[in-house]
């Protein structure tokens, strides 16, 4: 595709497609935002507005493509039909709620000639790159990963993520493993796993993960939807040259308690930007390797059910 404006329709009108994807997109002059569906309905942002992605695509024949911000759960029927219509898609993460949904997608995505692009914003924090590159040459001794938040602050009333495929607590925690899978310069293995459930939940509310590479390097993560006070989003790495520290869901760096210059925060714009890039190019970016991890947790893990679960 020639470098034009792309035009675009968002799937899901939910939190995330208020605060990230529309606001990024209206400021992105690669992009004119088409239209918006949503089974609840409702305008938003003055374009129009429908109530079925089939709806949206018959109704919208000028556009070339569709970010979905829906749950994973059904996800994986929509793009299709997205795909199969003729369009270009962004999919938020997790990219859909099992691994053999997502190559279906590939296959079909390289079949039409079109994109298919499995986002990880947390891959674009300002620290993420930085720290990857200053990694790349260095003996890693170990990681510990804090993956700690209120799931009543940023979850709210969101019921899919307690039933199967909505992943619990791997949510957010799926953000710490795209970035350590990014920083960290082999790759790690899942060799044990905790996971905690609600007696009245279908996803664990907290895990324990324990990682390791070819090298027997080691990875300690914990992450637990029941964090109040401060939020914890912290990967910190110990090497020959000293320790990293990513804080803030990698927002912060710190190397050797110093800390380094960053650019401001921008992650779904640059979301956009490589998506924009890609559907130029004619090439998709299906990168599942953190999303493999957490499917490793749930066949390794020790299951423990814990206290039922109440937003109130």
């Amino acid at each position: 595709m020639s470098e034009t404006v792309i035009k675009i329709g968002i799937v899901g009108l939910g939190k995330i497609a208020r605060d990230q994807h529309i606001p990024a997109l209206l400021a992105d002059s690669r992009y004119e935002l088409m239209a918006v569906a949503s089974k609840h309905g409702g305008a938003a942002f003055d374009v129009p507005a429908f109530r079925s992605l089939g709806d949206m695509i018959s109704r919208s024949p000028e556009m070339q493509a569709v970010s979905f911000c829906t749950p994973p759960q059904g996800r994986h029927l929509l793009a299709r039909q997205a795909l199969e219509a003729g369009l270009h898609v962004m999919l938020e993460k997790p990219p859909g709620t099992t691994i053999s949904e997502v190559d279906d997608l590939v296959a079909v995505a390289q079949t039409k000639g079109l994109t298919l692009f499995a986002s990880w914003h947390s891959r674009c924090a300002p620290a993420v790159e930085r720290a990857r590159l200053w990694l790349a040459n260095r003996s890693i001794q170990r990681v510990v990963v804090r993956w700690k938040e209120d799931v009543r602050v940023w979850h709210p009333g969101q019921q899919w993520i307690w039933q199967p495929g909505g992943l619990g607590v791997f949510d957010p925690g799926i953000n710490a493993l795209s970035v350590i899978t990014r920083i960290l310069p082999r790759t790690v293995f899942v060799t044990e796993a905790s996971l905690s459930y609600p007696a009245n939940r279908d996803t664990p509310i907290a895990a324990k993960l324990t990682l390791s590479d070819s090298s027997g390097m080691m990875v300690d993560a914990e992450f637990d939807f029941r964090q109040t006070g401060e939020q914890t989003w912290d990967v910190i790495v110990d090497t020959d040259a000293g320790q990293l520290k990513l804080r803030h869901g990698g927002s912060t760096m710190q190397i050797n308690e110093l800390p380094v210059d960053l650019a401001p925060r921008a992650e779904y714009p640059s979301l956009y930007r490589r998506f924009a890039e890609l559907v130029r190019d004619g090439r998709s970016d299906v990168d599942l390797v953190a999303f493999r991890l957490v499917a490793d947790a749930f066949l390794l893990g020790r299951r423990e059910i814990v206290e039922p679960f109440s937003e109130s």
